[in-house]
């Protein structure tokens, strides 16, 4: 596996976990929307995402979460 590959895999699970503040009986706030287009924008923005000799991910800049991810 490639390090934009499993980035583009945690970062779509991390995507997944804020799905429910596009519901139509929600406003996301600007930090949630801040924050997704940040997540969206990881694999432009991570240029020396790399696997150790762990085969773990280094080099990606993730997001700091909004206080209200968790719901």
């Amino acid at each position: 596996m490639t390090a934009l590959k499993l980035l583009r895999g945690i970062r779509n699970k991390m995507l997944l976990k804020t799905e429910w503040w596009g519901l139509p009986d929600r406003t996301p706030t600007q930090a949630q929307l801040d924050y997704r287009q940040a997540l969206r924008d990881l694999p432009t923005n991570s240029p020396n995402a790399a696997l150790d000799e762990n085969g773990q991910l280094t080099g990606v800049p993730w997001p700091t979460p909004p206080n209200d991810i968790q719901g």
